[in-house]
């Protein structure tokens, strides 16, 4: 497990890589802890922010959790996140792609669409039209998650434009939906302009609607589902550990149905799955620009 001065990814995407193999490969036990920072710092010899991002990634995956002052643990359930993005994989197959994803900000729905999208780039995959819909509630209005826990009442304030902006839990919402829109869009279109794909395409619209489940609807064929719980959970809110009411979108349970699902009900579920998106899509959703606004990290 030691990085290879030869490989091009960053250091960063080297670590993610070996520890997600190390855990996918079971070297590291589901509920198992995994090294500290700086263990993990001095065995690979790089700084503690490159083990954070890392981290971070793999976090966000679904691969690990972080239990405050206790450390960073492998999932029990690891397979779950993973069979996501399979089926993202096996969609970017084909030679035109179309994904409709509604939830809260996209976090996972960009996690799942690196490894194919970096297939691209190596030619292992060639798809010759990608087309995104992202349905995602408008942060920059009141909603009811997250809500601070000691003050539930707190009306939410404009999105951090600034470091000298006081973050809320809103305008953290509002941010990480922001980073995740824009890195998928970025990432995406990138595949046209570098000639990769014919056609490469991303929209964004919100909608004035919490988001109670997440959905994504692969090639028209195939959809997954969840319901995203909602519990207390403490995150840092203007750099400062805070309690919140929380959506748990890594947490949610996905069910998927099929348009050749003929045990059941799934190619009905399917049909209604299309209709509710379309009908939110058309009827309540508006045109997002995500360059509009810059997030902290932009700006910085």
């Amino acid at each position: 497990m030691s990085l290879d001065p030869d490989d091009p990814r960053p250091p960063y995407v080297q670590i993610t890589n070996l520890l997600r193999a190390a855990i996918l490969t079971k070297k590291f036990a589901p509920g198992e802890q995994l090294p500290s920072q700086n263990e993990l710092t001095k065995r690979y010899g790089v700084s503690r922010a490159t083990v954070q991002r890392a981290l971070r990634d793999l976090e966000q995956e679904g691969l690990i959790v972080s239990r405050q002052g206790k450390g960073v643990f492998v999932r029990v359930r690891t397979e779950r996140p993973m069979e996501l993005r399979t089926h993202i994989e096996q969609a970017f197959t084909e030679e035109s792609v179309t994904i409709d994803f509604s939830g809260f900000s996209g976090e996972t729905l960009h996690t799942a669409l690196l490894e194919p999208i970096d297939k691209i780039r190596s030619g292992k995959l060639r798809p010759r039209s990608i087309k995104l819909r992202i349905l995602v509630p408008d942060t920059r209005k009141p909603q009811a998650i997250p809500a601070l826990l000691e003050s539930p009442d707190e009306q939410p304030s404009r999105p951090v434009k600034g470091r000298r902006a006081k973050e809320t839990p809103h305008s953290r919402a509002h941010r990480i939906m922001l980073r995740s829109t824009q890195a998928i869009t970025a990432a995406v279109t990138e595949l046209e302009s570098l000639g990769l794909a014919e056609e490469a395409r991303v929209n964004v619209r919100v909608h004035g609607i919490t988001p109670s489940f997440k959905l994504y609807i692969l090639n028209q064929r195939d959809a997954f589902f969840g319901f995203y719980p909602i519990a207390q959970n403490t995150v840092p809110v203007g750099r400062k550990p805070t309690k919140i009411l929380d959506v748990l979108g890594l947490d949610a349970v996905l069910f998927s149905y099929s348009h050749s699902d003929d045990r059941g009900h799934g190619a009905e579920w399917l049909e209604q799955g299309k209709l509710w998106f379309d009908s939110i899509w058309n009827n309540l959703g508006e045109d997002f620009d995500v360059w509009e606004e810059l997030t902290e990290e932009d700006e910085s």
